[in-house]
């Protein structure tokens, strides 16, 4: 039955590949061209006002020139690994050709000044005397970026080749020739940027310094004519200080096509993309847009990141390692995309599960600064059952199951006072500001009053048991007992789904408030609910947990536009609340994308498809820019749909990508 699946997946995922390949083609015809705007020049080291590309889970990245500049190449690199991430060179790829025959210096003239960009690469064309030359910057793997340098012409031609470079040279940072090689270092790390010229059949000059560039050129000429292209590739190699050995050198005659081939089975699932009410074509391009994103924020293992991850978002220094609540998110939607990573991602936050099962909030490079105050909301069985529905891979599921059967027993451990069966969010250091971090709503309202709670050594509670935190547990129950079934833990699955039944009737009668017809949470001391209306009322229903009767009045303030069914809707407190801060507020009244996914696949799950609908057209129609080159953003003003805090934000890709992609399935 197993294999039947994987060979279901397989098939599916060929055809959809054989569909998107005519939009995988090199050139600026691509249907998934510019969706977002990567043209920009840094005005210093740490300069993040632009977007920055990168791939196959590099640190370092580079950009389009800005649109006026008519100069070959491309801007960069951007190191994110050095501190939170600098600029280390200006540019590179500039090229200066000169015809061999007549000794004549080429003036390129580019094709469209500023270039283009589209999944997996960047790229600029030039044209000089029928001579035309594009130039295509792509990653080969993590270590490894190329610009891939072609050129053709109508006739016979013999081309002598330079290209230049401008790395920032500081006091921490040198720059020297070894070769043909230029190397970069930086002082306090054993970071090293390498860069050379291969051309087959040709040899490279030894590499040269002037006071501003580096120089890089061939012993040889290079035949360029008729049905002959001819291609160069400058090779920018990144190590860093887990790199025990070199990486093993690129197979540069094959990487673009192998570049290709990953795109194509990355956006295989857009092909199927689907919205009612929103054009096709417009759909697929922020599917796209979506990847692109995921993909960008995609970092390797390394230093103290054991296994490959994706980052909240790269335009934030703040956000340069491994979260918890965004990692299970990007799971889910990773899945489809590319299930390895996703693999990965739930291995690095699970590197660092502690002895008594939690899993930290954040990971970083170097695990000084993870942070074990708290854990993040249970979504980790989600991810992975959510991850086995798409790849069928059961041998993962059989590594994680007691990990995440340890991370699950622990809320009850260490997060339930008074051993009722019902969690509270809380910190391993008695702190308020870390409870409410681990409830992943940082500063939401129903935590403003608050206290702790101790429950033993390094665990405390709030003193307030949170619905959404519980129904959390409850759908992670479900997940446990689907997985147990894949294993044929027959006895476990039973135990898990009844666990999940007991949970389902509390939850249902302890915080449910039949007069105002929402779910809130509850008071431990009094057992007093805190009537604040916010997004955690709407999970049960994301769940399934809540009743029919239930569901459909807790729909009704979700569609009602003097709480919930704002312009953009979902917003993290119901509009009419006197502490409603729409831009401001951050979770008190933005608009974050996880928990309008949670809101839109709450209702279509109880029956209320035509609102769903509506719902999921509204977040999209009303997000500023999602169709247009505006990046994905942390949050959004649910008033206007203005983007707000960081752009590039990862798990707002990964849900607006489910929100597309899900809303095809029913």
């Amino acid at each position: 039955m197993r294999l039947g699946m994987r060979t279901k997946l397989g098939a599916k995922l060929l055809a959809a590949v054989i569909l998107l390949l005519p939009y995988l083609c090199h050139g600026a015809e691509d249907a998934f061209t510019d969706l977002l705007d990567f043209h920009g020049a840094p005005t210093g080291a740490d300069d993040r006002s632009f977007n920055i590309f990168f791939d196959a889970g590099a640190w370092h990245g580079y950009s389009l020139v800005p649109e006026k500049d008519v100069d070959t190449g491309f801007t960069g690199p951007f190191i994110h690994s050095l501190g939170k991430g600098q600029w280390v060179g200006s540019y590179v790829g500039r090229l200066h050709l000169r015809d061999a025959d007549t000794g004549r210096d080429l003036a390129l003239k580019p094709d469209a000044a500023s270039g283009h960009a589209a999944p997996g690469y960047l790229q600029r064309s030039y044209s000089s005397d029928e001579l035309k030359v594009t130039e295509t910057l792509f990653f080969a793997d993590s270590w490894h970026a190329l610009v891939r340098i072609e050129l053709s012409a109508p006739s016979l031609r013999h081309i002598a080749l330079r290209t230049t470079g401008r790395p920032v040279v500081s006091r921490r940072a040198t720059v020297s020739t070894a070769g043909d090689q230029v190397l970069q270092r930086f002082a306090g790390t054993k970071t090293v940027l390498t860069t050379r010229l291969i051309a087959t059949g040709a040899t490279a000059q030894p590499a040269r310094l002037t006071a501003t560039e580096f120089s890089l050129a061939l012993n040889e000429t290079l035949t360029v004519g008729p049905d002959r292209p001819t291609v160069v590739n400058i090779e920018q190699a990144a190590t860093y200080d887990n790199d025990v050995e070199h990486p093993a050198p690129v197979d540069v005659e094959h990487a673009w096509e192998a570049n290709r081939l990953r795109w194509a089975r990355y956006l295989a699932p857009v092909a199927s993309v689907h919205l009612a009410g929103l054009p096709d074509d417009e759909a697929r391009r922020m599917a796209a847009k979506a990847i692109v994103t995921l993909i960008g924020n995609w970092r390797a293992a390394r230093g103290e990141l054991l296994h490959d991850g994706v980052i909240p978002s790269y335009s934030d220094s703040n956000y340069n390692g491994f979260w918890a609540w965004d990692s299970w998110k990007h799971v889910a939607a990773l899945a489809s995309i590319a299930p390895e990573l996703a693999r990965d991602q739930m291995r690095a936050m699970f590197d660092y599960q502690t002895a008594n099962g939690m899993v930290p909030d954040c990971i970083f490079l170097n695990k000084a600064d993870n942070n074990a105050r708290d854990s993040k909301p249970p979504l980790a069985g989600w991810a992975a059952w959510r991850l086995f529905q798409a790849s069928g891979d059961r041998d993962f599921l059989a590594t994680m199951y007691d990990k995440l059967v340890r991370y699950h027993r622990w809320w009850y451990a260490e997060r339930d006072h008074d051993h009722n069966g019902l969690a509270e969010y809380g910190a391993t250091d008695g702190t308020r500001v870390a409870a409410a971090w681990e409830s992943g709503m940082d500063n939401a309202a129903r935590f403003d009053d608050i206290e702790m709670l101790r429950n033993g050594p390094h665990a405390w509670s709030a003193n307030q048991e949170s619905v959404d935190l519980n129904t959390y547990l409850y759908e992670e129950k479900r997940d446990l007992a689907n997985i147990a079934g894949v294993l044929g833990l027959v006895d476990e699955r039973q135990k898990w789904l009844d666990e999940a039944e007991s949970l389902k009737a509390v939850v249902q009668a302890q915080f449910y408030d039949a007069k105002l017809a929402y779910f809130f949470d509850r008071r431990l001391h009094d057992g007093a609910l805190i009537r604040i209306f916010g997004p955690e009322g709407w999970i049960p229903l994301w769940a399934g947990l809540a009743s029919s009767e239930q569901a459909r009045h807790v729909a009704i303030a979700m569609t009602d536009p003097r709480k919930f069914a704002t312009k953009m809707p979902f917003p993290s407190l119901a509009a009419d609340d006197p502490r409603f801060s729409p831009v401001k507020g951050y979770w008190r009244g933005t608009v974050w994308i996880d928990q309008a996914y949670f809101a839109v696949s709450g209702l279509r799950r109880y029956g209320f498809g035509r609102e769903a609908d509506a719902m999921a057209l509204r977040l999209v129609s009303s997000a500023q820019g999602l169709a247009a080159q505006t990046p994905f953003h942390e949050v959004y003003d649910p008033l206007t749909g203005h983007g707000l805090h960081a752009p590039n934000f990862s798990w707002s890709a990964a849900h607006f990508f489910m929100l597309l992609v899900d809303s095809n399935q029913h």
